[in-house]
C-alpha cells in the first residue's frame, strides 16, 4: 500500500484568528500609530488624521497581508535594501595551493651509454595555460 507524503508543508501557526503573531504585529502596530496620530493630530485637523491613518494602516496591511511570487513583502524589501546598499563587486580569491593526488617520486636510473636520457617537461600544457589565464598574460 502506497501513501502519499505530503510536501510543502512549511506553514506558520495562526496565532491570533486567521493571523499568524508576524501578521499581528505589523497590523497591531499600524493600529497603534494610527491611535497615536488620533490622540495628537485628530481634534486639529481630522481630514489630515484620516489621510495619515489610511495610508498608514495600508501599509501595515500590505506588510502582513501581501505576497509576490510566494514571499512576504517584509523579505522582498529587505532583498532589495541588501542588493541596493551591498556591495555589486564581486572577487573570486584562489584559496590556498591546488590539491594533489599524487607524490613527486625521483627514481635514479643509471643511463646507459647508448641511450638518451628522458626528457619529462616539468609543467603539463594545461597548467601552462591555467597560469596564464589567471595571470592574464600570453
Amino acid at each position: 500500500m502506497q501513501f502519499i507524503v505530503p510536501q510543502f508543508i512549511e506553514h506558520e501557526a495562526k496565532i491570533i484568528g486567521p493571523l499568524t503573531f508576524k501578521q499581528f504585529i505589523f497590523i497591531g502596530a499600524a493600529g497603534a500609530i494610527c491611535f497615536v496620530l488620533y490622540l495628537l493630530i485628530a481634534k486639529t485637523s481630522f481630514f489630515l488624521f484620516l489621510l495619515l491613518s489610511i495610508i498608514i494602516f495600508g501599509a501595515g496591511a500590505s506588510l502582513a497581508l501581501l505576497k509576490i511570487g510566494g514571499r512576504d513583502l517584509p523579505a522582498i524589501l529587505i532583498s532589495f535594501l541588501r542588493f541596493s546598499f551591498g556591495s555589486k563587486i564581486y572577487i573570486w580569491k584562489k584559496k590556498g595551493s591546488p590539491i594533489t593526488f599524487f607524490k613527486k617520486v625521483e627514481i635514479k636510473k643509471e643511463s646507459k651509454e647508448g641511450e638518451l636520457p628522458l626528457k619529462i617537461a616539468e609543467k603539463s600544457q594545461l597548467k601552462k595555460i591555467r597560469t596564464e589565464i589567471e595571470m592574464k598574460t600570453k
